[in-house]
């Protein structure tokens, strides 16, 4: 099978088995973290998903590799859509901004209010800082963008030693941020645990012919 043709046969399995899931381009895309073009290319026949990418499609439609890249219906172009509304979907980045950018503006506006009333509340942004990093973490995970999400909860991690720092520490001992810097090694730690067979196992994996 040549190049071209097994990049139409990949397209058209691909796009039967998203529509049989249920799922637009962008939800796809957020699943496998690739944006919505990604899928939308592939689905057009004008390139083919990594062998990574392709075992990560397999996995959630419940099929193999093979059966991807295997012919079973002739495939044909995707058609432009009657009503361009029809397929609309909402940009997840977007949405994730607004929802950070909002929990500033609801610090800000607190503090301006107060302002107006003689009293001065710098502290609310304080506050402010892990309310926004929660909710960047919490929408991260909802929308499946976890390419990142070390990075977040690091940042997330970091913003309640600091708010604590300002809001509750008298005398600020600055001996706290010791405490946090062992906490970053865990978060990322963390993130790099993987199961690995045991020893047997490996010999017996190795015995087989």
């Amino acid at each position: 099978m040549q190049l071209d043709e097994l990049k139409l046969v990949a397209a058209g399995n691909i796009i039967n088995l998203r529509t049989a899931a249920g799922l637009t381009q962008a939800e796809l895309g957020a699943k496998l973290n690739y944006s919505d073009k990604s899928i939308s290319k592939w689905e057009r026949g004008e390139a083919i998903p990594d062998a990574f990418v392709l075992k990560q499609m397999a996995e959630l439609f419940g099929v193999t590799v093979d059966y991807i890249l295997s012919s079973h219906t002739d495939w044909e172009p995707p058609q432009a859509p009657d009503d361009p509304r029809q397929d609309v979907v909402y940009s997840t980045s977007v949405i994730i901004a607004i929802a950070v950018v909002g929990v500033w503006t609801l610090a800000l506006t607190a503090y301006v209010a107060l302002w107006l009333a003689d009293l001065v509340r710098w502290k609310i942004f304080a506050a402010a800082f892990p309310v926004s990093m929660l909710t960047l973490l919490v929408l991260l995970c909802v929308f499946k963008r976890t390419k990142h999400l070390k990075y977040v909860v690091a940042l997330f991690v970091l913003s309640l030693f600091v708010a604590f720092y300002l809001l509750f520490l008298n005398h600020n001992p600055w001996q706290i941020f010791l405490i946090a810097v062992l906490a970053e090694v865990i978060v990322f730690l963390s993130f790099h645990i993987r199961k690995r067979p045991r020893r047997g196992e490996k010999t017996q994996k190795a015995e087989k012919p």
